[in-house]
């Protein structure tokens, strides 16, 4: 006899408490959750926290790029020992390629700025031609090593995008991935292949 009460006495309770909190999270005043804490400054990113000058720039790839060399250099134990997947060691080696790249774009614009910089010394008479001829050549190797990582960045990604569509197309085989998976990876390669404008 007592269960028979106790159950519904239950139910019903539950039933008002559940009511009663809905109730409260719909009411015009700020809950307990509904108040956002503050951005703190270790959480901003560092494209965030860097200044926008050819220096900090340079600055920032360096340590994204000291970051992801990092990052790689362990990948491949963890690979042997099972802790990572191939994929994610590729992805972190094609990160630190991709780095190498941009840092070397950021030292081009950064050069450029620099031979800027002379043109409107000597224009006025504070610098002298052969500094202006010396920051040029710096320009021109900066160039050329930029070329070469872009280079080897886009070797890189062509390479992992042809290891990915292997990889999606032994996965279908196996039943364990998706026709769509296959086409995807298909499109990213076939994409990486046509020329550039």
């Amino acid at each position: 006899m007592l269960r028979a009460i106790a159950l519904p006495v239950i139910f019903i309770t539950g039933a008002m408490i559940a009511f009663a909190g809905d109730e409260s999270s719909n009411s015009e005043e700020p809950g307990e959750f509904d108040i956002e804490p503050p951005i703190l400054k270790q959480n901003l990113s560092d494209e965030l926290a860097e200044t926008a000058t050819p220096d900090g720039d340079v600055a920032r790839c360096e340590k994204k790029l000291e970051r992801a060399k990092r990052n790689a250099a362990g990948a491949e134990r963890l690979w042997k020992i099972g802790v990572l997947a191939k994929v994610e060691v590729e992805q972190r080696a094609l990160k630190a390629i991709k780095c190498e790249a941009e840092l070397a774009s950021a030292r081009v614009v950064r050069a450029k700025g620099t031979v800027a910089e002379q043109e409107s010394r000597v224009a006025s008479g504070e610098a002298t031609k052969q500094e202006l001829e010396v920051a040029k050549t710096a320009l021109a190797e900066l160039i050329e090593a930029e070329q070469k990582a872009i280079a080897k960045r886009e070797g890189a990604e062509l390479e992992f995008a042809e290891a990915n569509l292997r990889r999606q197309q032994r996965l279908l085989k196996l039943g364990s991935a998706h026709r769509s998976d296959v086409t995807n990876a298909e499109e990213k390669l076939a994409e990486l292949k046509a020329p550039k404008n």
